[in-house]
C-alpha cells in the first residue's frame, strides 16, 4: 500500500525537497504545472517537464502523505524511470527518507512524444485535472539489483535520478536480457537471481530483520497519454489529419522486489 505519512516538522521536508531539487536536473525544456486531484481527494501540483535535447519526459508531484513522486520517460533509450522519496520513521530507526528506484523498458504509445508535451498549455491554471480513462495497475516484479555505478551504459538519467536511492534501484530479468542483446554490459546488473517468489510478504513478516518481498504501490493520476487527432476538409470533401489535442490518463503500478529485511518495509503492516 502506500507509504504512511508520519509526523514529522518542516525540518524534515525541507530536507526531503533539497534532496529531489539536487538529485534532478530538467536540463533546458518546457514546463507545465497542473493541478490534479489524487485518488484519496487531496489536490496536488503536478510538474510536467519536456526535454526536447535529451528527448524524455519527467512527471513529479507530491503525495498526499509527503511522498514524492518522479517519473522519467527516455524516448532515446526507450527506458522509464520510477523515483519514491518515502518519509522515513523516526521513531522505529528509519533514517528520514527512504529512496526506491524502478526502471524498465518504455513501451510504444505509453505517453505522448516530448516535442508534442513542449507544446502543451493550458488555459486554465488553476483548473483541478482528472484523467480521462484510468488505465489497470501494472504489476511488476523487479528482481534483478542495478550497480549504479554502471548505469551510464544504458542512460545518465538513471545515476542522477536515482543516486539517493544507493542500493534500492531494481530492474526486471526480462529488462534485463533485452538490454544485454543490445551490448550493454552484465556488470550493470549485481544480481541475476534476486526471487522473491519464494519469500514471505513483508506484510505476513513478524521479525524487523527478516528478509521479505516488499510491494510498493503508487498512481501517477494524470498524464498526457495519447494524441488526439481531428480532420480538417477541403472544398472537394477530403480531410486531412492534424493534432487537435491529448488524452489524459492514470495509471498505477506495483513493483514487488526483495529487501534484506522487513524494516525497510514498515507500510506493508497497513495492508
Amino acid at each position: 500500500m502506500f507509504a504512511r505519512c508520519i509526523s514529522s516538522g518542516s525540518v524534515r521536508l525541507t530536507v526531503l525537497v533539497w534532496v529531489l531539487a539536487a538529485s534532478v536536473s530538467f536540463g533546458s525544456g518546457s514546463e507545465l504545472k497542473v493541478r490534479v486531484r489524487l485518488a484519496d481527494g487531496q489536490i496536488t501540483d503536478e510538474v510536467l517537464e519536456a526535454d526536447s535535447e535529451k528527448d524524455s519526459i519527467t512527471v513529479e508531484f507530491k503525495q498526499g502523505d509527503g511522498t514524492l513522486i518522479t517519473f522519467v520517460a527516455d524516448f532515446k533509450q526507450d527506458l522509464k524511470i520510477f523515483r519514491a522519496l518515502i518519509l522515513g520513521e523516526l521513531e522505529r530507526g528509519q533514517s528520514q527518507y527512504q529512496a526506491l528506484c524502478f526502471i524498465t523498458r518504455l513501451n510504444h504509445n505509453e505517453i505522448i512524444p516530448s516535442e508534442s508535451m513542449a507544446r502543451l498549455r493550458q488555459k486554465n491554471p488553476q483548473a483541478i485535472r482528472i484523467a480521462e480513462e484510468k488505465r489497470s495497475t501494472e504489476m511488476l516484479s523487479m528482481n534483478v539489483a542495478v550497480n549504479l555505478t554502471r548505469t551510464w551504459q544504458l542512460s545518465a538519467d538513471i545515476h542522477n535520478i536515482c543516486s539517493v536511492a544507493r542500493d534500492a534501484v531494481y530492474t526486471r530479468e526480462a529488462d534485463v536480457k533485452h538490454w544485454l542483446d543490445k551490448g550493454v554490459e552484465s556488470s550493470m546488473f549485481e544480481s541475476q537471481a534476486v526471487e522473491v517468489t519464494g519469500l514471505q510478504s513483508c506484510g505476513t513478516v513478524k521479525d524487523l530483520w527478516q528478509p521479505c518481498s516488499c510491494s510498493y504501490n503508487f498512481r501517477l493520476e494524470w498524464y498526457p497519454c495519447l494524441l488526439k487527432y481531428c480532420r480538417n476538409r477541403d472544398v472537394s470533401g477530403r480531410g486531412s489529419p492534424y493534432k487537435c489535442g491529448i488524452k489524459s490518463c492514470s495509471k498505477g503500478y506495483q513493483f514487488t522486489y526483495y529487501v534484506p529485511h522487513k524494516q525497510l518495509c514498515l507500510w506493508e503492516e497497513e495492508t
